[in-house]
């Protein structure tokens, strides 16, 4: 309000310097002027210390004052006076720990070393929170949330309900899926703000091994961390920018469900959008690579995705490598321009001369690069991997002596629990005497949201056979129905299957890959997360007594129960 009222001000003068036949000021002096008090503008609004530029916007509005009432001096004095404010420095700032990215692993560093008494500052130039908050986790589970619910609606005649015409609006849900996410970036800063963590606005760039430049703002510091994060690969192709060729980031900003939609893409991205997307009323068509979706995962997991996904009305177009994208044929106009949908339609291309058309819009899922390349790296001689990922150590330090980095621009395991888990640690090294601190990504627990869900920790049956020889390997495997589709007027053979499997090394049987594909595997999996990361063999499982009727139980009754493999630990 101040501002806005300054501004006033000196337009009111402007025209009272321009009415006086006294007052003949050049043009250039006077826009050289205004340019100066927009600049205090602007910092007045983003610094922190809002005072500070007020208080240099009154001394530019003197200046002003005094050349009205000197009409024979007033365009050099306002010239004289802005050159003087334009070429005062700014100080630098030195902090002990400097983050760069306030995503969840920047953010939980930061304020972990704040809370043992360092002085630190975090650098973001987007929304606070990074990817998960904002175009990740958090919106996605909403979404699948939405489909989830959507599912239930078209089930619940089997359990005796009559449900009528459902009618489902995205508008609505993307009006209060984005508010949460605000309220949540809100959120982010109140935090920063009570753990004494100093946030500044813009794109931080080394200009030395422990100096930076935040756009136009000197930072020097003791300690820094790189946690910028990555962003969506494009596709690669000629017709990659076409409206309605988008990415996991563009998915969000959607402003209806489009009729029909491509996603390319073999990953865990791509199979959560395209199950979300076709549970909500879409035509789905995933493109991959090789013959199915997940290849990298778990046999039961990708087969049991594959099945899912044909069954539920989702085309998937395997061994689909992308040539080229095209607009056309039409697919009927739209009364407004919308994001990321055209409505000339877009064809997709295949290099093995297939092609399929029709599409509103075509999501591309095809991996996420690091987001390295505005950090000016060269700068402090920070090296990177073939991948074009940072390169560090087990302790997060990379070839710098004082720079770390973590999180996806390391590409090592790109999971936000992971970030802030490695941030967490790398701050307890630094600034609480604890030399070995370091995070471990040995047995790290996943999530996929497909529908149904996947839960997946450890090796894969493959992975651990090539590890430790096939004839020291011993794999348990359970598949039934859910207690949720008993009732259901089907044949049993038609019912939807859950799909569990235990991995077990050697005499003791210890579990060394833990999966499972099915309705709950979502919220199941961090308990018997806990319990793998402890060294639980199957005995340890066999040991503890099932929850009926639950799904988690086929875990600690798969046959033969109580036979085999060693405890872990003693009963008292």
């Amino acid at each position: 309000k101040s501002i806005s009222c300054l501004y006033f001000d000196v337009k009111e003068r402007e025209r009272s310097l321009f009415s006086s036949s006294k007052a003949t000021p050049s043009l250039e002096s006077f826009l050289e002027g205004f340019i100066v008090l927009f600049f205090w503008m602007q910092r007045a609004v983003s610094s922190s210390a809002s005072s500070v530029g007020l208080s240099r916007l009154s001394r530019v509005l003197q200046h002003f004052d005094s050349s009205t009432t000197n009409s024979g001096n007033n365009s050099r004095a306002l010239h004289t006076s802005t050159k003087a404010s334009m070429s005062a420095p700014v100080p630098p700032k030195h902090f002990e720990y400097f983050v760069l990215g306030a995503g969840s692993g920047g953010i939980a560093s930061a304020r972990r070393a704040a809370g043992y008494g360092a002085k630190v500052g975090v650098a973001e130039n987007k929304r606070l929170g990074g990817t998960c908050v904002n175009v990740g986790c958090v919106p996605k589970k909403v979404m699948w949330n939405t489909a989830a619910t959507m599912e239930v609606i078209h089930e619940a005649s089997n359990f005796g309900f009559a449900v009528g015409d459902v009618k489902f609006d995205w508008g609505t849900i993307k009006a209060r899926r984005d508010h949460y996410v605000k309220r949540l970036n809100g959120i982010y800063a109140n935090n920063l703000g009570n753990s004494k963590v100093e946030h500044l606005t813009g794109t931080a760039k080394f200009t030395g091994p422990k100096t930076l430049d935040v756009d136009g703002q000197e930072v020097t510091a003791d300690h820094i961390l790189i946690a910028v994060g990555g962003r969506p690969s494009k596709l690669g192709v000629p017709g990659d920018s076409l409206l309605g060729v988008t990415d996991s980031d563009g998915f969000f900003e959607l402003e209806r469900l489009p009729k029909k939609i491509a996603v390319v893409g073999a990953g865990y991205i791509a199979v959560e959008l395209a199950g979300m997307m076709k549970t909500l009323g879409a035509d789905v068509h995933l493109f991959v690579r090789g013959d199915c979706a997940l290849r990298k995962f778990e046999d039961i997991l990708k087969e049991g995705v594959d099945a899912a996904y044909k069954k539920m009305g989702i085309k998937i177009h395997p061994q689909s490598v992308p040539e080229a994208v095209e607009e056309g044929p039409e697919v009927g106009g739209t009364p407004k321009e919308e994001a990321h949908v055209n409505p000339r339609g877009l064809t997709l291309k295949l290099k093995d001369g297939r092609a399929e058309s029709g599409f509103e819009t075509i999501l591309v899922a095809v991996g996420r690069v690091p987001e390295v390349e505005p950090l000016a790296l060269d700068k402090a001689g920070i090296e990177l991997g073939p991948s074009g990922h940072i390169k560090v150590d087990e302790f997060q330090n990379t070839n710098v002596k004082g720079v770390y980095a973590l999180g996806d621009v390391c590409g090592k395991i790109e999971l936000t629990p992971m970030a802030i888990a490695a941030g967490r640690r790398l701050s307890d090294r630094l600034f609480n005497n604890m030399p070995d601190a370091k995070v471990s990504y040995l047995d790290v627990p996943t999530v996929i949201f497909t529908h149904p869900p996947i839960g997946t920790q450890g090796l894969t049956e493959a992975e651990a056979k090539a590890k430790f020889g096939e004839q020291n390997i011993k794999v348990y495997r359970s598949t039934f129905v859910n207690l949720w589709y008993g009732p259901w007027p089907i044949e049993p053979s038609a019912k939807p299957k859950s799909v569990m499997k235990l991995i077990c090394l050697g005499k003791e049987e210890k579990i060394v890959g833990l999966h499972v594909f099915g309705m709950g595997a979502d919220e199941m999996l961090q308990g018997f997360g806990v319990a793998v990361r402890m060294g639980a063999t199957k005995a340890d499982f066999d040991a503890c007594v099932a929850i009926h009727p639950t799904a988690a139980e086929e875990f600690v009754t798969f046959a033969p129960w109580g036979t085999g493999g060693m405890r872990s630990v003693k009963d008292e």
